[in-house]
């Protein structure tokens, strides 16, 4: 997983929830996955501009 080791993506998780708090953890989430989808789609189907 992008070269991290479990023990760096448990502390990674920890200091999120520190940081925004277990009610803000699914919010961010659906946020990021929106904007990856978005981001995917413009790779896949980029609009002519000029």
């Amino acid at each position: 997983m992008f070269g991290l080791g479990w023990l760096e993506v448990a502390i990674i998780i920890i200091v999120a929830l520190l940081i925004f708090g277990p009610q803000k953890i699914p919010e961010l989430g659906s946020s990021l996955g929106k904007m990856l989808r978005g981001f995917k789609e413009e790779v896949n189907n980029p609009k002519d501009e000029g």
